[in-house]
């Protein structure tokens, strides 16, 4: 639930015209999602440290989605999935306080955001960017409809639209209780590990002609965007897949995720 990427390249115009479209059919968007008030007496399936933005998060979800998805049944309708957001607690330098387990200690409330699934929701949307029959809404730390954020909920359905084989639920392993924990880093010449919503390393030397390899250990999807005057972007990778791009000219290269823009890297191509 977690903005540019190739997805949202392939649905820009498909968006454009949604909207008018939503607007008609009356049956989608974030307005169809009611706060769900008592999320918190179901089941806290995950918890999230996020050190692009550094926050700390919680996931919690209805029982019954939990019960039908541990006994290997799809999740049902009627499936509420809450995303508590907080600040991580920051020192003087403000860098994130980690706790005895190295993990991200919570700080204030920051905002919510609700995934909800229910027979007939995707309708309205187009085939490019629906997520099955699940909608999405943001909600301020007051519980009160987040306008601004909702405004741009297409990019909730570009970011979980490449887990379509799981739902386009990117916790799924959380939420079944299959979770592996971390995966193996990958390491050496022109490789960089995609891992805790980072990309290590940050900057990475390669000779002319040379490629640089991405690796996402993470469950997030990623996808790689050069900046500048180049059109170098790779495809969504999710958790264990790579990607590369080749580097041909002399230069220095700024790239970012183009799903989670606070996430940034740097390439030097010499001689």
């Amino acid at each position: 639930m977690e903005n540019r990427s190739i997805i949202s390249l392939a649905v820009s115009a498909a968006c454009a015209a949604g909207g008018a479209f939503i607007a008609a059919t009356g049956v989608a968007g974030p307005e169809n999602i009611a706060f769900p008030e008592g999320f918190e007496k179901g089941v806290r399936y995950a918890v999230v440290d996020r050190h692009d933005t550094k926050q700390y998060r919680e996931l919690f979800a209805t029982p019954e989605a939990v019960k039908a998805v541990r006994e290997g049944k799809p999740i049902p309708y009627g499936t509420v999935l809450t995303l508590v957001q907080y600040k991580a607690q920051t020192d003087e330098k403000g860098r994130p306080v980690k706790d005895a387990n190295g993990r991200f200690v919570k700080g204030d409330l920051i905002a919510y955001t609700v995934m909800e699934k229910r027979k007939g929701w995707g309708a309205g949307y187009p085939a490019e960017w629906r997520n099955g029959e699940w909608e999405y809404a943001a909600f301020t730390k007051n519980r009160k409809p987040n306008a601004k954020a909702n405004a741009n909920s297409r990019n909730c359905f570009v970011c979980h639209k490449p887990h379509e084989g799981q739902d386009y639920v990117i916790s799924l392993a959380s939420l079944s209780g299959t979770a592996l924990g971390a995966a193996k880093r990958p390491s050496g010449p022109g490789t960089v590990a995609i891992a805790e919503f980072l990309f290590g390393p940050q900057t990475i030397t390669v000779k002319q002609g040379q490629s640089v390899r991405w690796t996402n250990v993470d469950d997030s999807p990623h996808q790689v965007t050069v900046l500048g005057e180049t059109t170098l972007r790779t495809p969504v990778v999710l958790k264990g897949q790579s990607t590369a791009l080749r580097f041909d000219y002399v230069g220095t290269y700024d790239y970012i995720c183009g799903l989670h823009p606070a996430m940034k890297g740097q390439i030097e191509v010499t001689m």
